[in-house]
């Protein structure tokens, strides 16, 4: 059924068409319109058989659904951002126990400065966490992803985090087709816990772990994680049988076939980039993308084989390593190994910061001249950086660089 929907409310939607039996909830921007209108659903009874537990805080909200999980309830929360790194512990727990909870990262960036604009910094901050991480390009993928998600959390018996960007998508207002409660009820089978909390046969969940056998622990962990490279686009491609439409699976490629210059990204900017090969293409130059759909588990094979046949390799990030560069530049390196293309990590967005088509043609045609940089940084004002490491030689107390530079873009003079 077509809809006019905002982002975080079509999410709401087809969480309950999932059924799920336990919702926990805290609210934090961009995430809160989702578990308000479950909220809604759960108590006008739209969500049957369903406890929705307001909590005291995100790490509360994770726990419950730890406890919720392991008991044998399909279970749900979401968060975003300082939310995400509040719930920390937990969210390794959640993964070390193997427990297939499913949860929304209305993705935002991390403090300190406060912001609470869009970018990956937070997904990035627990990608080796155990988690998978599906990252929805579009609200129609991302309702698309969270169907997907339920069944491949259930059938590996791991939480999956589905990533979709904050306020680009979650305030979004775009024409949905949401599924109907007996095609989901057709896809999604009634959960049915590898592991769950019972008198009479009872087990240790969570139990102390030493040297002798925690590494083999964790090699299971990676192992489920390798598993995933082959059920994910498996239950892709029966959704899309069942459904009538492509969502989800571990990457989507755009013009690919002829490419010299192939972009990667995860997300919505994809969106932007199309437009932008579009343009391209339309002026002669054999320029394609790759979304990547599962940030974890990579798919690096399965990227080799498309990306080894292109000259010339731009990743467009939305997060910064501090001191590195790109995180997911160096995995798309990984993927490279033994070949030469050389690979040019753009660093965008950060903070909500546009990305305009204008300023990543121009990063675009630097690459296919041989020009651009390995690392560029889309649209910094380097006069203002310049400006304030000045300052800050200067001055002992030179004060927060955060306030100095607000200063010198409101003024125009020094800090």
């Amino acid at each position: 059924m077509l809809k006019q929907m905002e982002g975080s409310k079509a999410v709401a939607e087809a969480v309950g068409l999932c059924r799920p039996e336990v919702i926990c909830a805290y609210p934090i921007s961009p995430q809160t319109h989702i578990v308000e209108g479950l909220s809604e659903l759960v108590k006008t009874g739209r969500i049957e058989n369903c406890e929705f537990i307001n909590v005291e805080s995100e790490f509360a909200a994770l726990s419950v659904a730890i406890g919720s999980s392991a008991a044998g309830a399909r279970s749900y929360t979401a968060t975003a951002s300082q939310g995400l790194l509040f719930m920390a512990e937990a969210v390794w727990n959640a993964a070390g126990l193997g427990l297939p909870i499913v949860m929304t990262l209305g993705n935002r960036a991390l403090g300190a400065p406060i912001n609470i604009w869009n970018d990956h910094s937070d997904a990035m901050s627990v990608r080796d966490s155990g988690w998978i991480q599906l990252f929805a390009e579009s609200n129609q993928e991302a309702v698309d992803l969270h169907i997907q998600a339920f069944r491949l959390a259930e059938e590996m018996s791991c939480p999956v985090m589905v990533n979709m960007d904050g306020f680009i998508l979650t305030h979004a207002y775009e024409r949905i087709d949401m599924p109907r409660q007996e095609q989901v009820d057709a896809f999604l089978p009634p959960y049915e816990p590898v592991q769950v909390l019972d008198p009479t046969n009872p087990v240790s969940i969570g139990a102390m772990v030493g040297p002798d056998a925690y590494a083999e622990v964790r090699y299971l962990a990676h192992y489920k994680q390798l598993t995933a490279l082959e059920t994910i686009p498996r239950i892709s491609e029966e959704f899309r049988q069942r459904f009538g439409r492509n969502a989800g699976g571990l990457l989507r490629t755009y013009h690919t076939e002829n490419a010299e210059l192939m972009v990667i990204a995860l997300g919505s900017v994809n969106g932007t980039i199309k437009d932008v090969v579009d343009e391209m293409r339309a002026d002669g130059h054999k320029v394609g993308s790759i979304s990547i759909g599962s940030f974890r588990p990579f798919p690096m094979d399965a990227l080799r084989q498309i990306i080894c046949h292109a000259k010339r390799i731009v990743v467009v990030e939305k997060n910064l390593a501090l001191g590195i560069g790109g995180i997911v530049t160096s995995n798309v390196r990984m993927s490279l190994r033994g070949l030469e293309q050389p690979v040019s990590t753009v660093i965008a967005g950060l903070g909500g910061r546009p990305i305009t088509m204008k300023s990543l043609r121009e990063v675009f045609n630097l690459s296919l001249k041989g020009e651009l940089e390995e690392i560029h940084y889309l649209d910094l004002d380097w006069d203002i950086i310049r400006r304030e490491l000045e300052h800050s030689r200067s001055l002992r107390r030179s004060g927060p660089m955060a306030e100095n530079i607000l200063r010198l873009r409101l003024q125009g003079g020094r800090p």
